[in-house]
């Protein structure tokens, strides 16, 4: 694994993964959430996005941590390891609430900062609709590249994947 994308639902839990997996690798890691904002959450958009991306994929080793479905045609041809966190949107929901509880008022590890932690109804709408609405683009966008994908379906899947490949 020298190019490794973790992809899922909010709330799955794909900050916490990249941060052990980046720890035990040594991989440079890269959260799209950081490079999609900027402080104040003003979007970068689509455009200025792929273009920091565009020279972080061409690199031998990154783990890179994130949807953002528009890039994925950017990240995908390059990865060597998919890893997708296909938990329960319950589950996600669940823990986007501790997440808020946790950072309240503060940014997130995996944010830029100036982008203090925030609960937004529109948000957690989008979570909600996630197995309706963006799990089919998704799967979709991963389909060709099915042999690169490791799916995680729970937390202790998660966690038995990363103590088998990689123990501590």
């Amino acid at each position: 694994m020298e190019r490794v994308m973790i992809i899922g639902p909010c709330g799955a839990g794909k900050s916490t993964l990249a941060f052990a997996l980046a720890e035990r690798t040594r991989l440079p890691l890269f959260h799209m959430d950081k490079l999609a904002w900027k402080p104040g959450w003003v979007d970068r958009g689509n455009d200025e996005l792929r273009e920091i991306l565009r020279p972080i994929v061409r690199q031998d080793r990154w783990l890179i941590e994130g949807n953002y479905g528009s890039t994925m045609v950017d990240r995908l041809p390059y990865a060597d390891t998919v890893v997708y966190l296909d938990f329960p949107i319950r589950l996600c929901l669940a823990r986007i609430l501790k997440r808020f509880r946790q950072y309240l008022g503060r940014t997130r590890p995996e944010m830029t900062e100036g982008c203090p932690e925030r609960l937004d109804p529109l948000f957690l709408w989008y979570v909600m609709r996630w197995n309706a609405h963006s799990r089919p683009r998704i799967e979709e966008r991963i389909a060709p590249f099915a042999d690169k994908v490791v799916r995680l379906k729970s937390p202790r899947e998660a966690k038995e994947w990363l103590a088998r490949i990689l123990p501590a």
